[in-house]
């Protein structure tokens, strides 16, 4: 095993569980279309922190799918990406390389950016030129089986001063949502 110095300066990190995750994503029925009672989710997050962006996000190899998406009225909306199925304007899929989740993923812990420009590594993410995010609070959706299934999280196209109180609400919001989860599943079973 060889040391590789700028490993850690990788924009977008390398997801070896990407595979195994894109399974159980699919074994839950999620991750490939909107689900309202995820719209509500990410409406009712973005209500506790106040943020204008809320997302529930589940990763695959290649992209991120916002299965639950809550976002300002059509007319002062960012555009996300291309999408198929679009709320309020946004788009609900966005590259692997575009964000935080991604980071937050496979790290398998929450991350807050009140500023993202204060971080090298982050600032230089796609995001902050092409949308314009400046604040990022996400929170893993780690699952029964012990997967990252994705992220619960909220951005803000100014910095925010999340604090530890924001780190609490996401990390709690976010096993909130798991517990969503393993309901839906118990019911399709």
């Amino acid at each position: 095993m060889s040391y590789d110095p700028t490993a850690h300066l990788l924009l977008t990190p390398e997801d070896a569980d990407a595979p195994e995750r894109v399974l159980r994503l699919r074994e839950l029925g999620i991750g490939e279309v909107p689900v309202p009672e995820f719209d509500d989710f990410a409406r009712k997050l973005a209500g506790i922190t106040g943020a204008p962006y809320a997302m529930v996000n589940f990763i695959d190899e290649n992209r991120q799918y916002f299965g639950g998406l809550y976002a300002p009225a059509a007319d002062h909306a960012v555009g996300l990406g291309p999408a198929p199925a679009q709320t309020a304007g946004v788009g609900r899929v966005m590259a692997r390389d575009h964000g935080y989740c991604p980071h937050v993923v496979v790290r398998r812990k929450a991350l807050v950016l009140e500023d993202v420009c204060d971080y090298p590594r982050f600032a230089g993410n796609p995001v902050v030129d092409e949308i314009g995010i400046r604040s990022y609070l996400g929170a893993p959706l780690i699952d029964r089986t012990g997967m990252a299934l994705g992220t619960v999280c909220v951005v803000d196209q100014e910095p925010r001063p999340w604090g530890r109180q924001g780190l609490e609400t996401i990390k709690t919001m976010a096993a909130d949502l798991v517990d969503q989860i393993h309901r839906r599943e118990r019911e399709r079973s």
